[in-house]
């Protein structure tokens, strides 16, 4: 199949899992602008080229965030495109904190395909963060999530070298908008 075609069909895929979720900033954007923007920034900034991981980053939180299993993804897109959304996809079942807390102890062990798609994740997060926060979020909330990617990001780094230039620039710009970040450590 050709890879335009794929991708297509796993935007499609997923605008229709995600129809009727929005972000939680204050205008409620449409949850697939942020899947659409995981692949441009690994398309983008880490100039990846390899399908299976942009077909993964469009669908990367399609299992945990709606009814979709990971056999469908794997019947629709292959086996190493599950493969790659099972990585990153939390367990909704856990609390957050132990969620957030398995990121940074599986992070380092992750393929080299899940540890971009993770950079590139946390990319998008921090600049929606800084640019349209979700609804209640207080400046120290804020800047701990942020603080929180750093250690995420430390255990995927030196897979791709332009991710790592591109988050470290992202988190930068965060510093000077945001202001320091506590120490959370």
């Amino acid at each position: 199949m050709n890879a335009y075609v794929r991708l297509l069909r796993a935007l499609a895929f997923a605008a229709e899992k995600h129809k009727d979720h929005r972000r939680k900033d204050a205008n409620a954007s449409p949850y697939i602008n942020h899947l659409i923007g995981a692949a441009r920034v690994l398309a983008e900034e880490g100039q990846v080229t390899d399908e299976d991981l942009l077909v993964a980053a469009i669908l990367h939180d399609t299992v945990e965030d709606t009814e979709t299993s990971f056999a469908e993804i794997e019947e629709q897109f292959g086996r190493t495109v599950a493969g790659i959304v099972r990585e990153v996809t939390d367990d909704k079942t856990l609390k957050k904190e132990v969620r957030k807390q398995l990121q940074e102890e599986r992070s380092p062990r992750a393929s080299s395909q899940a540890k971009q798609l993770k950079i590139a994740d946390k990319i998008c997060n921090i600049l929606d963060i800084m640019h349209n926060p979700p609804s209640g979020w207080s400046l120290e909330r804020r800047q701990e999530y942020i603080d929180w990617t750093m250690r995420v990001v430390a255990g995927c780094r030196n897979v791709n070298e332009r991710l790592d230039k591109a988050y470290d620039e992202t988190l930068s710009d965060a510093v000077r908008h945001l202001g320091p970040f506590p120490d959370t450590n």
